[in-house]
């Protein structure tokens, strides 16, 4: 790719962008959110057209005018928030769109199947049934039926868009092997990740990207020192530094009050408390039911057994109405599709929890709810700073605000955050530490899942340990590290 450039209105996404991928070689490409990442690669999916620059593939120039285009010639793309259809099965979701055919009659039933089984054998998954609905699958079945459908079409060259990022870290090893056996073959993968660790893993060469300029093209991969990559993404040298957490726990009684909850199948009775000011980490691994009991707290799912309260107040189980005015928020981890109006403007998406403060007499004062998002957006230095801007528009790390302030324009007691970093940044992870900090310290009660243990250890003050759905251990974070969390969540034995 060579002087990719490309404008949406009010923005210059790509300026002049050069990238070359060699055959057999994982090329990273780094940059910050709104670098230009996601547009670069829909340009070489073949999803956007660029305004000017040329694309030249095995030697020749091509117009890739649509996704079947690019795949046809072989260029695959995997995005971060995979396209498969749920309720098909994996064969049928494998050969969607290009079923094989015999004289011109699709094929349906033993044949696909048996290509399948073929690919997913090829993938070092020939335990996965074809037969089997992608909706029963977890995350990494499904990513592993994702990478399926792209061989299925002779593909030499895959992107991948965050694929570890929903993994656990023996999903990721399978992850790295499966690459490893697809670039032994002469497949060309470009990898993207905010995880400078796994690029010095898996990488052979690095692109990187700042403000939609290559900053950076072809540096080594294993021997460019992480603070160099940080200093490129940025602008500026980036300490990997947590906010400093306050000394002591806080005496206040407890904000959220958690007694013998459990959902059969998903996690066992367990109690929680987390007092106004503390920051309380739940850790484990993918499947270990974090996720679910931060929503059943919510009240999205409605527990089998115990009772949530929020000052002392029990809250109706299974009622999200019941914990939103009740003062809870969640952040889930899915935000695209369980978070965010993704139509709508960045102000709607802060207000929506909050229309009663703007609405008067039945009529919506549309002045005083686009300040009052403003202001929220601005406490969290979202850009670009437009509140009409659609939050579609937005990078990973900025929708990611937008969620954070819509709780804090609600005015909430209890923030649940599930996987509040997934997908975003270096810069902006620093950003978000901060202002989780900045708000447990002005009095908000928090919850957090992340699967990355540094992460929980380094913001949290007091740490809950599950394996399968069981607290196997409780202490406060200082007193762990990132190898006694993962031996207690792979051993499990009751502390």
């Amino acid at each position: 790719m060579s002087g990719i450039t490309k404008a949406f209105p009010g923005v210059r996404a790509l300026d002049g962008v050069d990238l070359d991928v060699l055959a057999g070689e994982v090329h990273c490409l780094l940059g910050q959110n709104g670098a230009g990442k996601s547009t670069l690669i829909k340009v070489l999916a073949g999803a956007h057209q660029p305004d000017d620059g040329t694309i030249t593939w095995r030697g020749q120039r091509v117009t890739l005018r649509s996704p079947i285009a690019a795949m046809r010639l072989g260029i695959a793309t995997i995005y971060q928030e995979l396209d498969l259809v749920e309720h098909l099965s994996v064969a049928e979701n494998v050969f969607l769109g290009h079923e094989p055919t015999t004289a011109g009659f699709v094929v349906r039933g033993r044949d696909a199947k048996a290509a399948t089984a073929a690919l997913l054998e090829r993938l070092g998954h020939g335990e996965i049934d074809p037969a089997t609905l992608v909706g029963e699958l977890s995350a990494a079945g499904q990513q592993i039926v994702s990478m399926a459908r792209a061989l299925s079409h002779d593909v030499r060259l895959i992107v991948m868009d965050e694929p570890s990022a929903a993994l656990d870290p023996d999903e990721v090893d399978n992850l790295f092997r499966i690459v490893a056996n697809l670039t032994a073959d002469g497949v060309a993968v470009v990898y993207i990740s905010h995880r400078l660790e796994e690029i010095r893993r898996i990488g052979d060469r690095v692109t990187v990207l700042k403000d939609g300029r290559a900053v950076a093209g072809g540096l080594p991969a294993k021997d460019t020192p992480t603070r160099d990559v940080v200093a490129l993404m940025t602008g500026r040298n980036v300490e990997y530094v947590f906010p400093e957490r306050p000394a002591g726990r806080p005496s206040a009684e407890p904000v959220l009050r958690v007694q013998n909850l459990s959902r059969e199948g998903e996690f066992a009775p367990l109690d929680l408390e987390v007092r106004p000011g503390e920051i309380v980490g739940l850790a484990g691994l993918v499947g270990s039911g974090r996720s679910e009991i931060l929503e059943t707290i919510y009240g999205a799912r409605k527990p089998t057994t115990g009772h949530v309260a929020v000052e002392g107040k029990a809250l109706r189980p299974g009622s999200v109405r019941s914990a939103v005015r009740a003062g809870l928020g969640l952040a889930p981890e899915e935000r695209k599709a369980q978070a965010l109006l993704m139509l709508e403007s960045v102000t709607r998406n802060v207000s929506v929890s909050s229309m009663s403060r703007f609405s008067y007499g039945g009529w919506l004062n549309r002045s005083a709810e686009r300040e009052a998002a403003r202001q929220a957006t601005r406490d969290l230095s979202l850009r670009p700073d437009n509140p009409s801007a659609p939050v579609r528009t937005l990078s990973g790390g900025n929708q990611q605000k937008a969620v954070l302030a819509r709780w804090l324009l609600r005015g909430c007691k209890v923030l649940l955050l599930d996987e509040p970093t997934r997908g975003v940044d270096v810069g902006a992870r620093a950003e978000l530490y901060a202002v989780i900090r900045r708000l447990a310290d002005e009095g908000l009660a928090v919850l957090l899942v992340s699967s990355e243990v540094p992460e929980v250890l380094g913001l949290a003050d007091r740490v809950l340990v599950l394996r399968e759905g069981v607290v196997v251990h409780e202490a406060p974070a200082g007193e762990l590290d990132e190898h006694r969390v993962l031996d207690l969540v792979m051993e499990g034995a009751p502390t």
